[in-house]
């Protein structure tokens, strides 16, 4: 998996249709997507309950590029090898979760995934300032975590500090929250490559009518890369 800092646009699949997951990850792909973006949550860490390994592992098949696994959840170690085992490139932790993120990231790398740190948006940048030599991936949230179709919270600002602490390291700025075509160029331009993005991907499309899914892709990727340098 070569590194790079083209902008990525990765669906949530926390707006697809669950009874057609396999054929949802496989319609986005088709349509453009880059990466294919898994929200777990616990009802514990945040207020909801999503998927878990087992769904991954169903639709690992679907998938041909990467598929990026959120993990919302506390505690994290216990399931890291099950998220691995089931196919995750990418799996994410949020450094709130616990209080050993630097034991959760060695983790992370040590079964074979690359290794992301989640910011919740109350959650300061300098936070991993000594947790870059073990990460691939710096999830900021804009909005708080548990449901999908929140509102946008500018983090613009959190972003620049971010990619100016990381430097030439290969780590990847993702955004998770509200992004669409009015959001997009905000986060790319403050220095994020990486758009996960939910309603606004799978709105007006299904498995059976995918296209609309490719137009909205298209939409927010040009939208950020407009200003994206």
């Amino acid at each position: 998996m070569s590194f790079d800092r083209n902008i990525k646009i990765a669906p949530s699949i926390l707006a697809a249709d669950f009874a057609n997951f396999g054929a949802e990850c496989a319609a986005v792909e088709a349509q453009g997507a880059d990466w294919v973006h898994v929200d777990v949550m616990d009802g514990h860490f945040v207020p909801n309950i999503s998927f878990g390994p087992t769904t991954c592992a169903a639709i690992r098949p679907h998938i041909k590029g990467v598929m990026d696994v959120h993990l919302m959840i506390s505690p994290v170690d216990p399931y890291i090898d099950a998220f691995a085992e089931a196919g995750a490139d990418f799996i994410t932790a949020h450094v709130e979760a616990g209080p050993h993120i630097h034991r959760t990231l060695q983790a992370i790398r040590g079964a074979g995934a690359k290794a992301g740190v989640a910011l919740n948006p109350g959650t300061p940048a300098e936070s991993v300032a000594h947790l870059l030599d073990l990460t691939d991936l710096i999830c900021v949230m804009t909005v708080n975590p548990g449901f999908g179709g929140q509102k946008f919270i500018d983090m613009s600002d959190k972003v620049k500090t971010l990619r100016a602490m990381i430097g030439d390291r290969p780590i990847h700025i993702e955004i998770d929250g509200g992004v669409d075509q009015k959001t997009a160029p905000i986060v790319a331009q403050a220095g994020a490559d990486v758009l996960v993005a939910g309603s606004a991907v799978f709105k007006g499309g299904s498995v059976s009518d995918p296209a609309p899914y490719g137009a909205n892709i298209k939409a927010i990727r040009a939208a950020a890369e407009g200003v994206y340098v």
